[in-house]
């Protein structure tokens, strides 16, 4: 997955935004964090419960990567190279369910 193929799927959600802070590109809806492009064709996805994340690190920590402040903040970092556009909706989809407002969701999932 390329940075501007990651960055046309977060603005696939309905009223998901794009705006730059702290030195990287954030995605948003809601006013609450989707997920953020770190550069380096590195990405990190917010909302990942800390047990997921560990796994996801063992798995394949060629992959994904996360130290105890990101464990902690529920984020995982992940390569986008070797990470499929079906994998990345997986993370981005709960997300967006978590952080929706509830008639946006309706609407989406109608």
């Amino acid at each position: 997955m390329t940075e501007a193929e990651f960055r046309a799927l977060c603005l696939s959600f309905p009223d998901a935004v794009e705006g730059f802070n702290m030195g990287s590109t954030y995605f948003k809806a809601n006013g609450k964090d989707l997920a953020r492009l770190l550069g380096g064709g590195r990405a990190y996805f917010t909302g990942v419960p800390v047990e997921e994340v560990e796994m996801l690190v063992e798995a394949e920590p060629g992959t994904y990567w996360a130290d105890n402040h990101y464990k902690n903040a529920r984020c995982v970092v992940a390569q986008l190279e070797p990470l499929s556009a079906e994998v990345a909706r997986g993370f981005l989809e709960r997300r967006f369910r978590q952080v929706a407002k509830k008639a946006v969701l309706k609407a989406w999932e109608g």
